[in-house]
């Protein structure tokens, strides 16, 4: 048992090691080399737990859909209201990327690089289905506008991946981080069509 922590704690070392290079240097620039030396491993230890680069990428973009599938449990609830089940999984992973280097890692991966991924983790896929059947069921069953929830599904989809180029950039309009509740409650107001003031900035 202490054997298999010590070989679970080291490949989170390793998961996390190449979300840091592949964020700072691209998936083309960074070698096993690179991941190796920022924890003190030798690229034979590293081999024991990745034997490529690209099964690396492969770990990190699978662990994004987990994060997404989790996520999407935690909030769609029996008797959840769909509307906001919509904005908690979108403004939760949101949130999560903001402050998990992994998953900006992972989904930078995903949207640049979408044949690293394994058949099963298609995550942007997922997620655009899973957004498309929750604007759906909003719209069935909160009054949620007729827009077409494909569509929704997409925008939504856009401001996250515009999150990638953001999260780690200081705020200056005095809102909290970049992506933070002001803008999810703008947007998310402007589809609802609701007549409540925008969030003002001070």
């Amino acid at each position: 048992m202490a054997k298999q922590e010590r070989a679970r704690r080291t490949r989170e070392k390793v998961l996390t090691a190449a979300a840091e290079a592949f964020a700072a240097q691209g998936y083309d620039s960074t070698t096993l080399n690179t991941v190796a030396e920022r924890i003190g491993m030798t690229k034979g230890a590293l081999y024991a737990h990745f034997p490529s680069k690209r099964s690396l990428a492969g770990a990190l973009i699978e662990e994004s859909r987990h994060a997404w599938t989790n996520l999407r449990a935690v909030h769609d609830t029996p008797g959840a209201a769909p509307a906001d089940v919509l904005e908690g999984v979108v403004v939760g992973f949101a949130d999560r990327l903001r402050s998990d280097v992994r998953l900006r890692a992972a989904l930078r991966l995903a949207v640049h690089h979408p044949d690293l991924a394994p058949a099963r983790s298609d995550v942007l896929t997922e997620m655009h289905g899973a957004l498309t059947n929750l604007v759906r069921r909003a719209q069935r069953d909160n009054g949620f506008p007729d827009h077409c929830p494909p569509l929704v599904a997409e925008l939504l989809l856009i401001v996250i991946r515009g999150l990638l180029t953001t999260a780690e950039r200081p705020d200056h309009t005095g809102t909290g981080a970049p992506g933070g509740e002001p803008l999810w409650r703008l947007l998310f107001t402007a589809l609802s069509g609701s007549t409540a003031p925008s969030p003002a900035l001070p």
